[in-house]
């Protein structure tokens, strides 16, 4: 039996993220405090304590709330929030991965040139995302002074890159949206895509690698894997214990958004059959100013995160769904990016016209 009063949950981190599960709650009559993670409160003891981020400060305060007695996940927290225990427990469960090590003191970068191949990429081990906190191998380059705090992984010619988001129960049942395809550049997340009809023997691999990961760290909530996919296979990424930007489709493409799904799931409230129709697109708009003019377009749903403008950050994204790929189509070839943003579009298109033959 669902309780009318529905338990109070709250976030660490204060960003985009967090604050659409808050929307998401508010539909929903959930309560949810976004926790500063710089200096993090503590919630009510009857609280759910989930978060936004893989990584926080190392404070007094940040402990103390992970003693919080409602604090989610952590044995999933502390397997995945570091990139070594995180490729370590892929392969504990025989999950295909670029092929990685961890560098001592002592190697250079010709010996990991010979192991792993060239153009071999060093990431840190916590922390960095949207290309930073890494580093790509160039023949004759000494490796940064922050080597042994990273890992070293092989440079994979991919055929495109996917991610897919999923969540489970507390009652162990895992569901799963469609396969979404992205497009980066520069290591940033500027597209993605879901509905266009990918090959269904991905979405089989992909739901059965996160599943097995679901399950073995006993997981609740949404949780996204990034793969690349090479030759028909899938290639672990990485995997964020998280609701994930690859997933802001599900706002405006599914039956269930990311956001609420998470909120359902850490309540044990039901997770119901995720339906999808039709084909939805995302756009992430970076280093831009708020322009209502993106509106102007049939369609667009603008979603802005009110940040602090700086070049290259992710400023807010626009979704765009629609049941005939052709229409779809037509609506993004209106929709004015600027020029830094211009691949994600072309990308977008080439993706739909592939997707209507």
């Amino acid at each position: 039996m669902i309780s009318s009063t529905a338990t109070p949950i709250a976030v660490l981190g204060q960003g985009q993220l967090g604050s659409m599960l808050r929307q998401a709650g508010e539909r929903l009559g959930i309560p949810v405090q976004l926790l500063d993670a710089e200096q993090p409160s503590l919630p009510s003891p009857a609280s759910l304590v989930t978060v936004e981020r893989e990584h926080w400060p190392d404070t007094e305060a940040s402990q103390c709330l992970q003693r919080h007695p409602g604090w989610q996940n952590a044995h999933a927290l502390a397997s995945l929030t570091d990139r070594r225990r995180q490729k370590s427990l892929f392969d504990s469960l025989s999950l295909p991965t670029a092929n990685w090590c961890v560098p001592d003191q002592d190697i250079n970068s010709q010996t990991l040139r010979q192991t792993l191949g060239p153009g071999f990429f060093l990431k840190r081990a916590r922390g960095g995302y949207d290309g930073r906190g890494q580093w790509r191998e160039q023949a004759g380059q000494a490796l940064p002074d922050w080597h042994t705090q990273a890992i070293a992984e092989s440079a994979m010619a991919f055929d495109t890159e996917v991610s897919l988001v999923g969540a489970r129960g507390r009652d162990g049942r895992c569901v799963f949206y469609p396969l979404t395809e992205n497009y980066h550049h520069r290591g940033v997340l500027q597209a993605s895509i879901a509905g266009h009809g990918l090959d269904h023997s991905w979405q089989t691999q992909a739901e059965t690698m996160l599943g097995s990961l679901l399950r073995e760290l006993n997981y609740v909530g949404v949780m996204a894997m990034e793969c690349f996919v090479v030759k028909g296979q899938m290639l672990i990424n990485e995997v964020a214990p998280r609701v994930h930007n690859s997933g802001h489709w599900t706002q405006d493409g599914a039956s269930v958004s990311q956001f609420e799904l998470h909120l359902r799931a850490l309540l044990g409230w039901p997770l119901s059959h995720l339906e999808q129709d039709g084909v939805t697109l995302m756009l992430n708009i970076l280093g831009q100013h708020h322009n209502p003019e993106w509106l102007q377009t049939p369609g667009a749903r603008l979603y802005w995160y009110n940040k602090t403008h700086r070049p290259g950050r992710k400023m807010g994204h626009v979704n765009f769904h629609h049941t005939q790929t052709q229409i779809l189509a037509e609506r993004v070839s209106q929709f004015s990016l600027p020029a830094d943003n211009a691949g994600a579009k072309e990308w977008v298109l080439a993706r739909l016209a592939k997707a209507q033959k």
